[in-house]
């Protein structure tokens, strides 16, 4: 269950991750030939079930600039998707405060058949702007995606350097609490990389709440103080993020 996070007469968290468990099914069947053979003679595709997050619990507090880090299948991202409410806990609770806009996957939430024009004003609704408010900062985050004379083509023709910047664009340019950061900055290229990493540096400043997931410990030293380390789908570490680049070096596979 995701829900907006109450006011507390102390601390201020953005975000709290309350004991939560999430599991999805496997099903091992190697392919759709096989599922259809078995479902022909009346058998079952065996479908168990696999334990993303176990009993994970941390809270983010306003403004606080945090890298989740973990090897494949730890459940990083599993994480990043229940903060943003694109999936829900089987166990536990989900609390958020404020605006979130989430950078989970290159081109999400994106429709194929618009143009990248409609997308952004489709984008920026969602994220709840109002059309006044994306007409005054269209230009800046057309400039800024530097996509140029293509945001008037559809997206289903973009490249997925261009779907990610113009994501990211239309994410930074919104009235945010909460950002949420899933690899995307690995897509395209270099200067394009290093003026999103000024572009966070400076939201950060101004007291976004930031969470991020990514194999680069350069980039996660460069734009986090605290590191959370999730392993075998727990939270093994939990500190600054020098020392959670050192938990997540000496960790064995």
């Amino acid at each position: 269950m995701s829900n907006t996070l109450l006011q507390t007469s102390d601390a201020t968290p953005s975000i709290i991750v309350d004991h939560v468990t999430k599991q999805f099914l496997k099903r091992n069947t190697h392919s759709f030939k096989e599922a259809f053979i078995r479902w022909v003679k009346r058998g079952k595709v065996r479908a168990d079930q696999f334990k993303a997050l176990d009993d994970v619990s941390f809270q983010i507090g306003e403004g606080e600039s945090v890298a989740v880090l973990g090897f494949n299948g730890s459940g990083k991202s599993t994480t990043l998707k229940l903060v943003s409410g694109v999936l829900e806990p089987d166990a536990g609770r989900v609390f958020t405060r404020g605006r979130v806009a989430g950078l989970i996957e290159v081109g999400a939430g994106f429709h194929p058949e618009l143009s990248g024009r409609e997308n952004v004003y489709l984008n920026a609704a969602i994220l709840g702007m109002s059309k006044a408010q994306t007409d005054a900062r269209f230009d800046d985050i057309v400039a800024f995606s530097e996509i140029g004379d293509f945001i008037d083509q559809e997206v289903k023709h973009y490249s997925s350097g261009m779907f990610m910047r113009l994501a990211f664009a239309v994410a930074i340019h919104v009235d945010l609490d909460v950002l949420l950061v899933d690899e995307v900055l690995s897509v395209g290229d270099a200067p394009f990389r290093q003026k999103c990493y000024a572009k966070i540096e400076e939201l950060v400043a101004k007291g976004v709440t930031m969470l991020v997931v990514s194999h680069d410990m350069g980039t996660v030293q460069r734009l986090c103080r605290r590191g959370i380390v999730i392993h075998e789908h727990k939270v093994l570490f939990d500190g600054g993020i020098e020392e959670a680049v050192e938990v997540i070096k000496s960790t064995p596979h």
